[in-house]
């Protein structure tokens, strides 16, 4: 998926896009990875000596990526997936400059317009954070 096709998926735009590619997609499931450059905004703070990802950061590129799986729901519900709940966020895994990570991430159920999904991130082959989340879908322009 190119990235011209990411940014019609889905709203974000950089310094916040953290997807730079689709690896596989089927209606059930995701694979993205995201490598993170050396000048990313968030390491000037995080830390300066030894910069690490922030989990929050992790964490939002793969509800970005569960965001591209539930594109394909947006045309039956109008609207825009919006994380209402994380469940059982693990990180086992610090990920640095110049790290790539792969994002997996799974629909497990759909009750009308509330999804839960769970999500897998690892770099170089080890698991990095694991989670449970559940999105909602919500009007463009409207808030919650």
């Amino acid at each position: 998926m190119s990235r011209a096709e990411i940014e019609a998926a889905i709203p974000h735009r950089p310094p916040m896009l953290l997807i730079d590619e689709i690896v596989q997609r089927d209606q059930q499931s995701i694979v993205c990875r995201k490598k993170f450059r050396e000048d990313e905004f968030f390491f000037q703070g995080h830390y300066p000596e030894r910069p690490i990802v922030p989990g929050v950061i992790l964490c939002e590129a793969a509800m970005q990526a569960g965001a591209i799986l539930l594109s394909s729901f947006m045309s039956q519900s109008s609207g825009i997936p919006v994380a209402t709940r994380l469940n059982e966020v693990k990180f086992k895994r610090m990920v640095r400059p110049n790290d790539t990570i792969t994002i997996e991430v799974h629909l497990d159920e759909r009750l009308a317009d509330a999804f839960f999904l769970h999500a897998r991130v690892t770099c170089e082959g080890k698991l990095a954070v694991t989670f449970q989340f559940a999105c909602t879908m919500v009007q463009s322009g409207t808030d919650t």
